[in-house]
């Protein structure tokens, strides 16, 4: 079940897609499995059809899903996926440290950052919740 929180910043569109990733890497969703079409999702969610559609596009764009002409849309592989976006993070994750290091960041800190993070004692603004 998809939720949205219509006290988040994030736009519903944007909160469906991440939902529907989330449920993707969870297993929730296999790959290849048939998602809801556009209209049912908007049915259960009470939400605009065409924010549903937009969100269906954007996840096709970024290769979560596909569609097929008269079946409707299929969840992608995530495994593959997951390699592939997790090294592109990595390399945006090299530049941002090799910034911070250029500029003299305190080290220690991003350590202690990246652990608490990871421990979720983050949150998503970046200060300690």
């Amino acid at each position: 079940m998809i939720n949205i929180n219509y006290r988040d910043s994030r736009p519903i569109y944007q909160q469906i897609k991440d939902e529907i990733k989330r449920m993707m890497m969870a297993g929730i969703i296999k790959p290849d499995q048939k998602l809801e079409s556009v209209r049912e999702l908007a049915v259960q969610t009470a939400i605009n059809p065409n924010t549903i559609a937009r969100s269906y596009r954007e996840l096709e764009a970024e290769g979560y899903i596909y569609s097929v002409a008269g079946k409707g849309s299929f969840a992608s592989n995530v495994t593959e996926m997951t390699e592939a976006h997790t090294n592109m993070l990595f390399e945006k994750f090299k530049e941002v440290t090799r910034e911070l290091v250029f500029l003299n960041f305190d080290i220690e800190k991003m350590i202690k950052f990246i652990k608490e993070y990871k421990g979720g004692n983050i949150n998503d603004k970046g200060t300690e919740s």
